[in-house]
């Protein structure tokens, strides 16, 4: 039988340092979703179609490496982006679903590396901040977030006047039960909820019907149940 050949690593194009940085941190976040902290320098570099010493010529340390791999998960513009492009038309209820599945979809891609981020926490016995990169990675969470919201805020907009409170208020309401819920294997006590019943919750209450005036036995005026 004829001997086969070994099979070569691909090899990206030489690249100006910022942007062989950029190609590396993008090779490094799907390896990072899926086998977490203890991804290996080796499988970064193959992925990236690069030698292992050649990501120690950009970045000090792994530890720098995967610090910069989190803090790109964090980037909040392709769902800004996919914000931007729910049908305008659509009535608000199905609008902040549209919204929700753009939503869930980011967590639940980033839900198994938070999870190792938490362990590698209670392991250490330090924070999960100090782990991923201290301030920086705090101030990218924030910076995150506020634009996700800033995002579902302008989704929001058109409809202000059905609304009892701010188009801003409104999408941090949303944001607030989405991670509540999407945190109930962390909280026991909190149901999954799907998307339709997370907006329901948001716009209708949890009444079923609307309530009817009890009667005050003790006399004075009719209390509501």
């Amino acid at each position: 039988m004829p001997e086969t050949t070994p099979a070569r690593r691909r090899r990206v194009p030489a690249l100006a340092p910022e942007e062989r940085r950029a190609a590396i941190v993008a090779a490094t976040v799907p390896l990072l979703r899926e086998h977490g902290l203890a991804v290996s320098t080796r499988q970064i570099a193959e992925a990236a179609g690069v030698a292992e010493g050649t990501l120690f010529g950009v970045f000090a340390d792994k530890t720098a490496l995967l610090r910069a791999a989190l803090v790109s998960m964090l980037d909040p513009e392709r769902a800004v982006r996919a914000f931007e492009g729910i049908d305008p038309h659509l009535d608000l209820r199905a609008r902040l679903v549209a919204a929700l599945d753009v939503m869930r979809e980011r967590f639940d891609r980033n839900a198994a590396l938070m999870g190792a981020l938490r362990a590698e926490q209670l392991k250490r016995g330090v924070s999960k901040e100090d782990i991923a990169g201290g301030v920086e990675f705090m101030r990218k969470m924030e910076h995150s977030r506020e634009r996700i919201i800033e995002g579902i805020t302008a989704l929001i907009e058109p409809d202000r006047a059905l609304l009892r409170r701010s188009p801003a208020t409104t999408a941090h309401l949303l944001f607030v039960i989405l991670m509540a819920s999407s945190r109930a294997g962390f909280l026991p006590t909190v149901e999954t909820m799907d998307n339709s019943e997370i907006v329901a919750l948001l716009l209708d209450g949890l009444l079923l019907r609307p309530s009817r005036p009890r009667r005050n036995t003790h006399g004075g005026r009719p209390i509501a149940c």
